[in-house]
């Protein structure tokens, strides 16, 4: 199953986690080209959005895209 990582709220994450992409693929074991492209808008595994989440500190539920919800 795929979900879609809301592309603001993923950057608003960022921010607020003040890390960078290099530091979250470190802190998530997800591959910085991943990363990049679920910041651009691509659909991801639900592993891997539980993977962000967990590196960002923040549930999932506070990264999915809201047409997703």
């Amino acid at each position: 199953m795929h979900m879609r990582i809301g592309r603001i709220k993923f950057a608003a994450e960022l921010a607020r986690a003040d890390i960078n992409i290099k530091s979250l693929s470190e802190r998530a074991g997800v591959s910085r080209v991943t990363i990049t492209s679920v910041r651009s808008g691509k659909s991801c595994s639900v592993a891997t959005a539980k993977k962000l989440a967990i590196g960002l500190g923040v549930p999932v539920s506070a990264l999915v895209s809201d047409s997703d919800t």
